[in-house]
């Protein structure tokens, strides 16, 4: 179990759920929440993480809100008003959080995220610069007309994305993992066939959980964050 910390940003204090691990020492990964907000779900994710060996921190970047798995027009809401640059804010206080806790090991962390979280999580990466080391993105990704300063990605990425995917469409993905790697940045998006939107989350609110890619993704994700940030 985790516990409530708070951080400065901006400023300002921001809150955000904080698994550690049993061995009190390990590297630090930003978990990057959906559009629900930080519900217990992403916590169960820090918390997995922490059993792993990792230092988990979820920022709450709606501030205390969250919405329902009934309340699809909420989160959407709740997605579509929150401004890009006080999460990065928010995300980069995060980031120093981590990178200040005498239990962490190294001087970068890892990103991991879900929907909104994956595309966020690619954002922190583009403005942390060295500060973080290893990307994970699940379904989300920077995808519109605004797109963010990627002279500043140093992270190495791998990411994880469904092949019918209604919100981030695979061949978007494919453009934008293209363009990364033609600015020689170390990006791979996995795009595996068939699956759907959100086929990590148990909660099945679109029906298109997937038990075994989700067991199967994780493995990848947890090897790569301890590869990568050793």
């Amino acid at each position: 179990m985790g516990s409530t910390v708070r951080f400065a940003s901006n400023g300002q204090t921001v809150e955000g759920y904080l698994a550690v691990p049993d061995s009190g020492g390990g590297p630090g990964v930003i978990v990057v929440q959906e559009w629900w907000g930080l519900v217990p779900q992403i916590q169960q994710v820090c918390d997995q993480l922490a059993a792993e060996g990792f230092f988990a921190l979820a920022p709450d970047l709606y501030h205390g809100d969250i919405a329902e798995h009934t309340e699809i027009d909420k989160a959407s809401h709740l997605m579509a008003t929150l401004p890009i640059d006080i999460a990065a804010r928010d995300m980069l206080g995060a980031v120093d959080y981590l990178l200040a806790h005498a239990g962490i090991r190294g001087d970068k962390v890892g990103v991991v995220g879900y929907c909104m979280g994956g595309m966020l999580a690619l954002v922190l990466a583009a403005h942390g610069g060295d500060k973080i080391g290893a990307v994970a993105p699940y379904y989300g990704a920077p995808l519109g007309d605004d797109p963010p300063d990627w002279s500043n990605l140093t992270a190495v990425v791998r990411g994880h994305y469904g092949g019918a995917d209604d919100f981030f469409p695979a061949p978007a993905v494919q453009a934008l993992e293209k363009e990364l790697q033609g600015m020689g940045k170390d990006v791979v998006f996995e795009m595996h066939d068939g699956a759907g939107h959100a086929f990590t989350n148990d909660a099945n609110v679109f029906g298109t959980y997937d038990e075994d890619l989700s067991a199967e993704t994780w493995a990848k994700t947890v090897t790569f964050l301890h590869d990568t940030l050793a």
